[in-house]
């Protein structure tokens, strides 16, 4: 039991990173200090995807699905199979990505006008 609770807290702390790769420049827009974490989160999570390194929190969940006597995901990882094919068609995995880069990229875009947004009041301020 305790081991099919921990590949499940880890699943979920899996989707909780993917989401924050996606929005976590937005959260940024609110708390400017956090963009250097969701730098590294972003840098790790595209490298995984793009270079298929593989990522501690699916071999973490195969370890403690494994031990709880369940089959582990498929070598393919946990985005083609919690996400790929179940949050979007297989075939749009392309359309995916761009739009997730795009998303990121927007939200970087909007941190920088947006803190120099602020660097004008604070300078008028003065």
């Amino acid at each position: 039991m305790g081991y099919r609770l921990l590949a499940d807290a880890t699943a979920i702390m899996h989707f909780l990173f993917v989401a924050y790769v996606v929005v976590g420049g937005f959260i940024a827009w609110r708390w400017p200090h956090t963009i250097w974490l969701h730098l590294l989160a972003f840098g790790w999570g595209f490298s995984t995807v793009l270079l298929t390194i593989e990522c501690p929190l699916t071999n973490l969940e195969n370890w403690a699905r494994h031990r709880a006597g369940e089959a582990g995901l498929p070598s393919s990882g946990f985005i083609d199979y919690y996400i790929t094919g179940v949050l979007y068609p297989r075939d749009a995995l392309d359309l995916v990505r761009i739009l997730v880069a795009l998303c990121v990229l927007a939200s970087w875009t909007g941190l920088v006008w947006f803190s120099r947004r602020r660097g004008a009041r604070t300078t008028a301020a003065h």
